[in-house]
């Protein structure tokens, strides 16, 4: 198995590659971070981490020659098991209103928006339990209701069609958590730092068929 970590300039890419290397536990499982399109052609999963705002990262990944087109073709077109992980997440929606309004893949339907709190300080930064709606998704396999995951974000989704939405949390109102649609799945919290559960979903989703 081969896992293409996309490097386009965003993100804390060693750290998510270090975890996938623990989560995968065996040296058949090779964990590549790239920035050259080719790569997810020869790919058994494509993950794609983000730090920072929507439209700077979905500009990251615009000026790869190649790289939208070629997601497009393996993601939506092969139906290779894609995870997005914060900003990664975000970038699976149509449009994010982070200082002006942009647009996103557009692979899952939705809207990228401010979070509004009066109480609550933002950006929402730390730990915070997970609401899981679809315990039976194998992305979720094993995952406890109420597990804790480690959040950093100022933005985040909402989905249009509720089947999307996997877990939530929350942070003075709902916050999807994790979304899925087919083979497409992202997370709004950090995977590689929420140490138990992170792990195993990565696991989880070494595993998916």
């Amino acid at each position: 198995m081969t896992v293409v970590i996309i490097d386009y300039g965003s993100g804390n890419l060693r750290s998510v590659a270090k975890a996938f290397e623990y989560a995968a536990g065996d040296s058949a499982t090779k964990i590549i971070v790239s920035n050259n399109p080719q790569d997810l052609r020869s790919a058994s999963r494509i993950v794609l981490p983000g730090v920072g705002a929507f439209a700077d990262c979905m500009q990251g990944l615009k000026a790869i020659d190649g790289m939208i087109e070629t997601l497009n073709e393996q993601v939506i077109g092969n139906k290779k098991p894609f995870l997005g992980i914060c900003v990664g997440m975000q970038m699976l929606f149509e449009t994010g209103y982070e200082h002006g309004t942009h647009a996103g893949l557009g692979w899952i339907k939705g809207d990228v928006v401010k979070l509004q709190s009066q109480d609550l300080k933002i950006p929402h930064m730390g730990w915070n339990e997970l609401n899981i709606t679809k315990s039976d998704h194998p992305l979720l396999k094993g995952i406890e209701n109420g597990g804790h995951a480690y959040f950093v974000h100022s933005y985040h989704a909402i989905c249009k069609n509720e089947e999307d939405i996997l877990a939530t949390t929350d942070y003075g109102l709902p916050i999807n958590a994790i979304v899925g649609k087919d083979n497409i799945l992202g997370t709004q919290f950090h995977p590689e730092k929420s140490q138990e559960v992170g792990l195993k979903l990565i696991a989880n989703f070494l595993r998916l068929c």
